[in-house]
C-alpha cells in the first residue's frame, strides 16, 4: 500500500486558494496561512494530515499527492469540501 504525508490549507472559494497560493510565493509561512485560514481541523497543526494511504482521500486530492511533484505547493485542488492547497512532504 502506498502511503504519503502530506499539509493542506482548505479554503472555501477558488479566489481565497490563489490569494493564498500567492502569499506562499511570496515566502509566506504555509503552517501560520493554515492555522489563520482552513476551514480543516488540521489547522490546529499547521495544515500536516499525517501520514495516510492511497485511497484514504478525496480523489482529486489523492491524486495530487501520490502524483503530484514533492514539497512543491499544488492546487487549487477542488473536492467536495472546497479548494485545497496540498504540499505532499513525502511519499513511500
Amino acid at each position: 500500500m502506498r502511503r504519503a504525508c502530506a499539509r493542506h490549507i482548505l479554503v472555501k472559494t477558488k479566489a481565497e486558494a490563489i490569494e493564498l497560493k500567492q502569499q506562499l510565493a511570496k515566502g509566506a509561512d504555509f503552517g501560520q496561512l493554515a492555522k489563520r485560514h482552513s476551514l480543516c481541523p488540521s489547522k490546529a497543526n499547521g495544515g500536516s494530515l499525517g501520514e495516510f494511504n492511497r485511497g484514504d482521500m478525496a480523489k482529486a486530492f489523492d491524486d495530487a499527492v501520490f502524483k503530484g511533484p514533492l514539497l512543491q505547493i499544488q492546487g487549487p485542488v477542488r473536492t467536495r469540501f472546497g479548494y485545497h492547497l496540498i504540499e505532499t512532504i513525502y511519499r513511500s
